[in-house]
């Protein structure tokens, strides 16, 4: 089926798939388009035909816009681009802004009942705006960016599902702050990256390739945390702020225990279980369990303000299983009676931490997912555990891409 290869079709285009892709059909097989949105017709040229079940195809012209279309936030991403040089990383700026959230939902919605097993109505849940989202037209929030160095020693993002390294006049997605000290037109030959970092205290600043790591501070309300210039820290101006609310209004006050063995699981630098401490007052326990060891010192420091605080430093499933093996009756009835809070990476919790999780028994789970595919995956194997979800909520963390964030709360049933 090589002979399709390269060629230009025109396409209906009929739903969205997880991952900023559009689906339509040709000649009864389904071609994963780019650059498009339900809706629309457009001409694609096929990118990849080696798979029989699907092909993939890039939007090169717009046939028939959908009303929701609108001119893309970034030039260097816009179908007047060739799409192999089109930026990548706002892979949905050419929707208006309501309706990205929209086609958010759908994807979660699907999600959550083809693989998480929830009926549609438990499935269904409003995709929030962040703070200044609406008026900025969902640009000006990453306070995180990496700049890419290409052969030449100039910087740019990748390409679109590319490591081919583009130049760019502007950064769009960025605060003011990441733009100004940005350097787009700079030379760092040698280097493979530069990230330009704008936290919240101390001003914008430049890490070039794998320099030694110094120390910055976030704030969230009045709290102040330390962390590593290179550590984990939510990429949008208003996100730690907005999951902090998010998790302690998951928290069902009548099945929390401030002296059980509650934890924080994959806790970098300690916002979560800072923000249980902050819902639930100074006498709470709680251990934030983080597989990096500078992240870990960092959220010892930033717990300080709770003695039944602790940060420690382990793979969360070998932790979990010593823990369980190692805990008495006494330790036995303190996570039973606990509250687990995970924000697991991209590919979620999985299957053992997920056993190993419902192993302790806890009183409720709230999980931080930033991949609706693998929290419905997660929440179906708690419930074959006898864990469901009894509240779902989900914001637009990062508007003009395809991502979207979810909190759910599981409970023994």
């Amino acid at each position: 089926m090589g002979d399709m290869l390269g060629r230009e079709v025109e396409l209906d285009v009929t739903g969205i798939a997880h991952g900023g892709i559009s689906v339509a059909r040709l000649d009864g097989r389904v071609v994963f388009v780019s650059d498009t949105l339900p809706g629309e017709r457009v001409v694609a040229r096929i990118t990849e035909d080696r798979k029989k079940s699907f092909w993939r195809a890039e939007t090169v012209a717009v046939t028939t816009p959908s009303e929701h279309r609108r001119p893309h936030v970034w030039s260097a991403a816009a179908l007047e681009v060739d799409p192999a040089q089109r930026a990548g990383g706002a892979e949905f700026g050419h929707i208006e802004l309501s309706h990205q959230r929209e086609l958010k939902r759908q994807v979660l919605r699907d999600a959550l009942t083809r693989t998480g097993g929830l009926d549609a109505e438990r499935s269904d849940v409003e995709v929030r705006a962040l703070p200044g989202d609406d008026e900025r037209g969902g640009t000006g929030w990453r306070t995180r960016v990496r700049l890419h160095v290409d052969a030449d020693g100039r910087t740019g993002p990748y390409a679109a599902r590319s490591h081919t390294v583009v130049r760019v006049d502007d950064l769009p997605l960025a605060t003011p702050e990441l733009v100004e000290a940005a350097p787009l037109g700079d030379s760092f030959p040698g280097e493979a990256h530069v990230d330009v970092l704008a936290p919240s205290v101390g001003g914008a600043r430049l890490i070039i390739g794998d320099q030694s790591r110094t120390t910055i501070y976030e704030t969230v309300g009045d709290r102040e945390f330390r962390l590593d210039d290179r550590g984990f820290w939510q990429v949008h101006r208003e996100a730690a702020s907005t999951l902090t609310t998010a998790v302690q209004q998951a928290i069902r006050p009548d099945l929390f225990d401030p002296k059980a063995a509650n934890l924080d699981l994959y806790g970098g630098v300690g916002l979560l279980a800072a923000a249980v401490g902050d819902a639930f007052g100074p006498g709470t326990r709680i251990t934030s369990v983080e597989s990096d060891e500078r992240a870990t010192e960092h959220a010892s420091e930033n717990l300080a303000d709770w003695l039944g605080a602790s940060a420690v430093t382990g793979r969360v499933e070998r932790w979990i299983r010593q823990t369980a093996a190692q805990a008495g009756a006494l330790e036995r009835g303190r996570h039973s009676a606990s509250t687990i809070v995970l924000d697991p990476p991209r590919s979620g919790a999985g299957r053992e931490v997920v056993t190993e999780i419902a192993g302790l028994g806890p009183a409720q789970i709230v999980y931080v997912a930033c991949d609706p595919v693998a929290l419905a995956r997660d929440i179906a194997l708690f419930r074959d555990h006898g864990y469901d979800v009894d509240a779902l909520s989900a914001f637009d963390l990062f508007p003009n891409t395809h991502h979207v964030e979810t909190v759910a709360r599981l409970v023994r049933v």
